[in-house]
């Protein structure tokens, strides 16, 4: 019965190492060819809207006698047109998007900022202060290289997250298969 677990436990953790390794793989790939990577995740993110658009299409159907119904429909045509419109011209859409982004970033750094003084009577609060610091940078760097890093920009990032996602996954798969190979060792007595 143990062994049979173990042989599960094992077969677990192989998959998970096996998809940790194509992370790292297509991490790196998207990195290589930022601006393939860039056009398939604004591509992805048009799918995203529009399907999401055709869902509150249809929820605003199923619930149009509770209220609400023309500014549902609304909210679903905009859903269904960005998603459209980054379909149909996405270059234009890599463009909004990096300015979006460069957007979130000076803004999510400017809050990090004011948090970090709020908090600056507990200890460690200097780390928030650093976070906001970086974040302010990276967003006003989107910003002032705006649109000439448009092109390579998000598919690095999106590179770079799925790489290290690989990484930590096959990091933890290693520690995890270390760790039971550890535990099925004879022990002294």
């Amino acid at each position: 019965m143990t062994t049979n677990v173990s042989g599960e436990i094992n077969k677990s953790l192989n998959n998970s190492l096996l998809i940790g390794v194509i992370l790292i793989v297509l991490g790196i790939a998207a990195i290589a060819a930022p601006a393939v990577s860039t056009i398939f995740a604004e591509t992805w993110i048009a799918a995203i809207l529009a399907s999401a658009g055709v869902s509150k299409l249809i929820y605003a159907f199923q619930t149009r006698d509770r209220g609400g119904f023309i500014w549902k429909l609304l909210l679903s045509g905009l859903y269904i047109g960005t998603g459209v419109m980054l379909f149909v011209y996405p270059l234009t859409g890599v463009l909004t998007l990096t300015l979006l982004l460069g957007s979130f970033l000076l803004t999510e750094g400017i809050f990090e900022l004011i948090l970090a003084f709020q908090l600056r009577p507990q200890q460690n609060w200097t780390w928030v202060l650093g976070d906001g610091i970086i974040t302010l940078l990276l967003g006003a760097m989107i910003w002032f290289q705006w649109p000439f890093n448009a092109r390579w920009l998000i598919g690095t990032l999106v590179g770079a997250s799925v790489l290290f996602t690989g990484i930590s996954r096959v990091m933890l798969s290693l520690n995890a298969r270390s760790t039971l190979s550890q535990s099925n060792q004879p022990t002294e007595v």
